[in-house]
């Protein structure tokens, strides 16, 4: 049978490579329903090329445009939250994918959940700001949370068929990003247009500017104390700069499970659309042989510890999952917000942690619920606001 997939974020790189793993396997996937942001271009040959039932585009203003450069017509056009909740749930998907930026995509995800559909998460903003709340939801309905991030599902394919219990920790890889080798000065210096050039992963700019200041790793400490139940002091981060062991568990009996492959969302991806089989990807096996040294050239694994003092941002991470509640939502969105600053020059690249650790300092705790989480992400994005505007008149 066809999996029925609604993808939320066509338009954006996780989006896009998983309508390319989709492309590649006509006889297991069909497309139900598309939503995008403002790329209405992308969104309408995205639309004509596979004819799904239902679109959304954020802005209402734009689906008289969408209608227009469509060769079909869809059942439905629908925009803002309400059109991201009814391309998840109005079109018959079995699998939603998550691929939004920010909270966008949250009250959405809510409610695939709540409808007991499976859910391929790739917004670490959802799952660090809600995912108490998704989880256990997940958990009640028989829902199915399948990471997409390559660390969680390096995480996830590790531990199956394995006991939580015997788990002594869990350990995420981080590439170290292009400053990994910087001193603290150089990175105060460090332009936008440096950051985002990654040395390994192709990526959004906003995951490639948290790849630079290590707060994706600090975002996936949180995303995997929720996914897989784990006390934050079981959870590790060491630099890998290779980006071939992607994650691994120690066991309390001393043995580790590792998790190997080419640096490749498309994986990840692919995995978690197909669950629990696994696609045939004959160009990922060359790929993974060739990167672990299998094809006539050696290959080095290497790992180091992180550097706290020049990236301050995992502790960051590690003090708000302590302190729990909105604590994670907060920290998310400050550093969303600051990030977007670097980028277009407001600030110095160092600056970003320090707009999140204040942010964290001013936060006042709540509880989890949606309208908390919503309520902290705006807190958190207007005192990141407020600070890069003080910053602006001194």
């Amino acid at each position: 049978m066809l999996r029925r997939v609604a993808i939320l974020g066509s338009t954006g790189s996780i989006g896009r490579q998983a309508l390319q793993v989709i492309a590649a396997h006509p006889d297991r996937f069909l497309v139900v329903s598309l939503a995008a942001g403002s790329n209405v271009e992308l969104l309408a040959e995205q639309a004509n090329a596979l004819r799904p039932k239902v679109l959304s585009i954020a802005d209402e203003s734009r689906c008289g445009v969408l209608a227009q450069k469509l060769s079909y017509a869809p059942e439905s056009i629908c925009s803002g939250e309400e059109g991201l909740v009814k391309a998840a749930t109005d079109a018959g998907a079995d699998i939603v994918v998550a691929a939004t930026d920010g909270m966008a995509s949250l009250r959405a995800v809510f409610e695939s959940i709540s409808r007991g559909l499976h859910v391929a998460l790739a917004n670490k903003e959802l799952l660090v700001g809600a995912g108490r709340t998704l989880c256990a939801l997940a958990r009640s309905t028989g829902a199915r949370l399948l990471p997409v991030d390559s660390e969680h599902s390096a995480l996830f394919q590790c531990l199956l068929g394995e006991h939580i219990e015997d788990v002594a920790s869990v350990v995420l890889t981080a590439s170290g990003g292009p400053f990994w080798t910087w001193s603290l000065e150089e990175m105060e210096r460090a332009t936008p247009e440096l950051a985002l050039r990654h040395p390994i992963w192709a990526m959004g700019q906003k995951n490639t500017i948290d790849s630079a200041t290590l707060m994706n790793k600090g975002l996936e400490v949180i995303e995997a104390s929720y996914l897989f139940h784990l006390l934050p002091s079981k959870i590790e981060v060491v630099v890998h700069r290779q980006s071939i062991v992607h994650g691994f568990v120690i066991f309390a009996d001393g043995n580790v499970k590792a998790q190997l492959a080419a640096p490749d969302m498309r994986l990840p991806i692919g995995f978690a659309l197909a669950y629990p089989q696994r696609l045939p990807a004959p160009f990922a096996q060359r790929e993974t042989k060739a990167a672990i040294g299998m094809e006539g050239k050696s290959s080095t694994l290497s790992f180091e510890p992180v550097d706290g003092r020049r990236f301050p941002s995992l502790q960051l991470a590690y003090h708000a999952l302590e302190l729990g509640g909105t604590y994670p939502a907060v920290l998310s969105a400050a550093n969303e917000e600051a990030g977007r600053a670097f980028l277009q020059g407001q600030i110095k690249f160092t600056e970003i942690c320090s707009i999140v650790e204040g942010a964290l300092a001013a936060h006042v705790a709540t509880s989890d619920s949606l309208d908390e989480v919503k309520a902290a992400d705006s807190f958190g994005r207007a005192f990141a606001r407020r600070a890069l505007g003080d910053a602006a008149r001194r």
